[in-house]
């Protein structure tokens, strides 16, 4: 009784986490192709699963850890990031609505590839940083990351 027990905690603790972490991130560099002294638009995308929210970049409540998306290149000059709105949600633990992202959430920012770059493929490293929740409880904070490539033409 007690391996059975242990096996239905192990496999409840399991199918959270993997829940948990279930959040895709992808993205894209303009449609896939640059040219040289332009500037196009990036685009990263966060997928929450159903029943699963994150908190927006501006959750209206300081106890709740915003999402991020920070980005790194040494071939181009990317710009800021323009967050999308969330929508504001009450929760029984909050007297407040808090402001969230579910569903597929888009952060775009621009990139600008200088006259003078002289690779083949630039390349935008994105990481995004998100407090995943149910209606019940938060989940200690993730970042996930992913490599954004576009050919130089």
């Amino acid at each position: 009784m007690k391996i059975f027990k242990i096996f239905l905690l192990s496999s409840f603790i399991f199918i959270i986490t993997e829940r948990i972490n279930a959040q895709n991130i992808s993205g894209f560099i303009g449609n896939g192709t640059v040219k040289k002294g332009s500037s196009v638009r990036g685009v990263v995308i966060l997928e929450i699963p159903d029943g699963l929210h994150v908190n927006s970049n501006r959750p209206n409540n300081q106890y709740a850890i915003p999402t991020t998306l920070r980005l790194y290149s040494k071939d181009v000059n990317v710009g800021k990031v323009l967050y999308p709105r969330g929508k504001d949600k009450k929760f029984p633990f909050n007297e407040n609505p808090i402001n969230i992202y579910e569903g597929k959430v888009r952060f775009i920012f621009s990139v600008k590839v200088p006259q003078s770059f002289k690779g083949k493929t630039i390349k935008v490293r994105a990481v995004v940083r998100y407090q995943a929740c149910n209606d019940e409880v938060c989940f200690p904070p993730k970042e996930k990351e992913v490599l954004l490539t576009a050919r130089v033409v």
